[in-house]
Order: C-alpha cells, then structure tokens, then sequence
C-alpha cells in the first residue's frame, strides 16, 4: 500500500501562487499514475489534475488549464502541483490520489474518484479577493 501525505496549502490573495506536494511511502510513487482532486466547502469533489506514470502527459480540467501545472518526481517519491494566478474559486481543500499501473502502462490516467485507490488527507488552499 502507498500513503500519500499532501502539504504546501495556506492562505493566498488572488493572484499569488502556491506549490502543492503529495509525497508518498511504502510503495514506489514510479508504479502508480497520479492526479489531484479538490473539495470546495459545499460542493462535491472535483478532479482538477492528472499525470501519467512516467510524466509524460498530462491533464486538467478547463478551469485550471494555463495556470495550474501537474508535475512528477519519482526518484524523490514525490508529485507536485503549481498553482498560479489563483483566483477565489480555487478555494478549496485538494487531495492527490494515486492509482496503480502496471509497467508498460504510460498512456493511462483518470479524472473520476471511484478510479484512484490511494488519498492523501487533504491540504487546505485558501484565496482571498
């Protein structure tokens, strides 16, 4: 099993930026494909990233194309997400979540939650106006 354990959230005024990290243990971050949900107060959770094993592509959901970048680093275990040009929408406490693949796999990734196995507790981003 892999725990994912996610940090970098806090209070931003719209516009600034936050870098997210979802570090994981206990298994290789390299065998899974990886995105990042989030859950504003009121409203159910909703995908906003994906990246696929080895990194070589990438997804999002058309509010955050341009400004938020999904990124991987496997030798550290660890996946990131850039987020700029925050606005108050963007309020909201964001999970990464991590699905296993298997090797050969490079082209798959997901966007519904009942497709990942593995959650991280959640980060709390916060954007002021």
């Amino acid at each position: 099993q892999v725990q994912l354990v996610e940090s970098g959230g806090g209070l931003v005024q719209a516009g600034g930026s936050l870098r997210l990290s979802c570090v994981a243990s206990g298994r290789t971050l390299g065998w899974y494909t990886m995105g990042w949900f989030r859950q504003a107060p009121g409203k159910e959770r909703e995908f906003v990233a994906a990246i696929t094993r080895s990194g070589a592509s990438t997804y999002y959901v058309d509010s955050v194309k341009g400004r938020f970048t999904i990124s991987r680093d496997n030798a550290k275990n660890t996946g990131n997400l850039q987020m700029n040009s925050l606005k108050p929408e963007d309020t909201a406490v964001y999970y990464c979540a991590a699905r296993m693949v298997a090797n050969y796999d490079d082209t798959s990734y997901y966007t519904k939650e009942y497709e990942y196995d593995h959650w991280g507790q959640g980060t709390q981003v916060t954007v002021s106006s």
